[in-house]
């Protein structure tokens, strides 16, 4: 019987490869780069789980096929030690990716002194301290994928419709609802602030672009403690010339199903890592449910709490109970005036209550979207700054969009954090963001 024997890999020649590319280079010599995520020895083997970013896979090491230096080089690797290794790609779906690497030689950047967070259960508050470390995680990984995946979601969506990018500043001299939940700091002896919306800011731009969104950082000095609140947070914000309430709704549903649809279908192994439950996300498509402040109000005094009163606000458990009456988002709308912006239009047929509406995800998470018709008369917007006390000198420029050209406009605001824990099933907006900043939580 004649012995056919593979072909020689020239690993001098092994092109250095990211490990999710590895199934399309299947019996070629290839370069991996990466750290120690698992390391074991049996005999004469060591299996050597790596990653890189991008994906993990198992490394097999011979004795018979490394030098004596090699082995030993890889006998000394710990977790999370760095190294490279140059090995020929074989096919096997029991090994994650579906592939693994018999090596052939490594080279060893550094072996990492022991790692403090073990292969066992951590608390949160070390977790936390460690936080730096703790984004290696298969699970952290996995989360920060997802809310990337939010994000080129939110950006392609948007400018695919028509809209224009148009970046909001983070220092302001005054505030876009009053000053009480807002970072000051000094700037050359007058307050600014951290931005909390760049809203006003686009609500200038649509004079020129007619579709703006901006998109980043806000702040909130809020001193909560909840799982859905963070002191910094990233949020994007549309903002549309000639739209009203009706469009706007429609526009929030189809961008609310068209994210999580690209999202389930774009990182649908970090959503597996994460063991959500993805038939609920496919089920996130138009139209929305919706019910009025008033019937919400309702609801509350049947269900919830008797004492609810019509002008309470919302807090997190009652847009949890309402929230949990529906499979998808809950639209809420027409709020009490009294209780919302000073730049919401007023239901011209029922002045008492606006032309608003909050978006309340299912699952307990609460409000990730919250818009309105802004006001666009003028008398009725001075009106407005003097019945909640704001500087009307601060808000002259603001007043020029009404004199010059006003129109009916409409937009929203929506947390990329909390669209991120929703989508993703995680428990608190800590994991949705690299660093979160929490309340008495500032570092690393």
């Amino acid at each position: 019987m004649t012995t056919i024997e593979e072909p020689a890999v020239d690993m001098a020649a092994a092109p250095v490869v990211r490990i999710a590319d590895l199934k399309a280079h299947v019996g070629e010599g290839v370069t991996v780069r990466g750290w120690v995520q698992h390391h074991r020895s049996k005999g004469k083997l060591q299996f050597i789980v790596m990653r890189d970013g991008s994906g993990i896979c198992q490394l097999v090491a011979s004795k018979a096929d490394l030098s004596a230096e090699d082995w030993d080089a890889a006998d000394s690797l710990t977790l999370e030690s760095s190294f490279s290794a140059t090995g020929t790609v074989r096919a096997d779906e029991r090994a994650p990716g579906g592939a693994e690497i018999g090596l052939q030689s490594l080279h060893v950047y550094q072996v990492a002194q022991e790692y403090p967070i073990a292969e066992k259960e951590h608390g949160i508050g070390f977790l936390m301290e460690n936080r730096h470390l703790w984004l290696r995680s298969t699970r952290q990984n996995a989360a920060l994928k997802i809310r990337a995946g939010v994000v080129k979601a939110v950006r392609d969506f948007l400018d695919s419709h028509g809209f224009t990018l148009v970046d909001a500043p983070i220092l302001t001299p005054n505030a876009c609802e009053g000053t009480s939940n807002l970072f000051e700091t000094d700037y050359f002896g007058q307050p600014a602030y951290l931005s909390q919306s760049g809203q006003l800011y686009n609500e200038a731009a649509i004079g020129s672009l007619g579709r703006v969104y901006c998109f980043g950082p806000t702040f909130r000095a809020e001193k909560s403690k909840t799982r859905r609140h963070l002191m910094e947070f990233w949020m994007v914000e549309p903002e549309v010339a000639f739209m009203e309430l009706e469009e706007l709704l429609q526009l929030e549903e189809q961008f609310i199903s068209c994210v999580v649809q690209t999202v389930l279908e774009t990182r649908r192994e970090e959503l597996k890592v994460l063991e959500r439950d993805v038939s609920k996300l496919a089920a996130i498509v138009p139209p929305f449910p919706r019910i009025s402040y008033d019937d919400a109000i309702n609801y509350l005094q049947r269900t919830v709490n008797p004492a609810t009163k019509w002008g309470d606000d919302f807090g997190g458990d009652e847009e949890t109970a309402l929230g949990s009456e529906y499979a998808k988002p809950l639209f809420i709308t027409r709020y009490p005036t009294q209780i919302k912006a000073f730049y919401m239009q007023p239901d011209p047929q029922r002045p008492d209550v606006v032309l608003a509406a909050d978006l309340i995800a299912p699952e307990g998470y609460g409000e990730i979207c919250g818009g309105s018709q802004r006001i666009h008369d003028l008398a009725l917007i001075e009106q407005r700054i003097a019945e909640h006390s704001l500087p009307r000198e601060a808000f002259e420029w603001y007043l020029d969009v009404r004199r010059y050209g006003s129109v009916p406009h409409s937009g929203f605001g929506l947390g990329i954090e909390r669209l991120t824990a929703w989508i993703g099933g995680l428990p608190h907006v800590r994991e949705t963001i690299p660093f979160p900043r929490l309340y008495e939580w500032c570092r690393p």
